[in-house]
C-alpha cells in the first residue's frame, strides 16, 4: 500500500458502497485519509453519486481495494447479461 500513496484507488465497502479518491496516507489498522473523493451509493438499482473534499475512511468496513481502479456499475452489467442471454 506504500505505492499507492498519491495515486488513485477504488475501495469497496461493506453495503452497497464504493469510493475512489488519491490515497495521502493509512495506519496500521488500514484507516485511510482520501482526497477529492467520489463516493458511489447503489439504492434500489440506482447509482448515487457524492463529490466529497477529503474523507478519514474506517478500516474496519473496506472488503476490497484496487489501486488505480474504477467502480463498475454492477446495475448496468446485469441488464446487459440478461439481455444477451434472451
Amino acid at each position: 500500500m506504500d505505492k499507492c500513496i498519491g495515486s488513485k484507488i477504488w475501495i469497496m465497502m461493506k453495503g452497497d458502497k464504493e469510493i475512489v479518491g488519491k490515497l495521502v496516507g493509512f495506519d496500521e489498522y488500514v484507516n485511510m485519509v482520501l482526497e477529492d473523493v467520489t463516493e458511489y451509493t447503489y439504492v434500489n438499482n440506482v447509482k448515487k453519486v457524492n463529490k466529497i473534499k477529503k474523507l478519514l475512511l474506517n478500516g474496519l468496513n473496506i472488503t476490497i481495494m484496487v489501486p488505480g481502479g474504477v467502480p463498475v456499475n454492477y446495475y448496468d452489467y446485469e441488464e446487459k447479461l440478461e439481455e444477451s442471454i434472451i
